[in-house]
């Protein structure tokens, strides 16, 4: 698998396992059919992954 490749698959599951999370269904492919709290949703829970990421390894 390409670098790139590589990368938009560990992102892709993040995104899948962020919305679990907080309780959103994502499909694969096409998701466009989300409404805007649930898309937020799903982006406000992975900046909180990552912020918390970032600060846990500055410990």
């Amino acid at each position: 698998m390409a670098k790139n490749a590589a990368a938009k698959e560990a992102l892709n599951r993040f995104k899948m396992e962020a919305a679990n999370e907080v309780g959103v269904n994502l499909k694969q492919g096409y998701n466009g059919d989300l409404t805007s709290k649930q898309a937020g949703s799903i982006g406000g829970q992975m900046v909180k992954k990552m912020i918390e990421s970032y600060e846990n390894s500055m410990k």
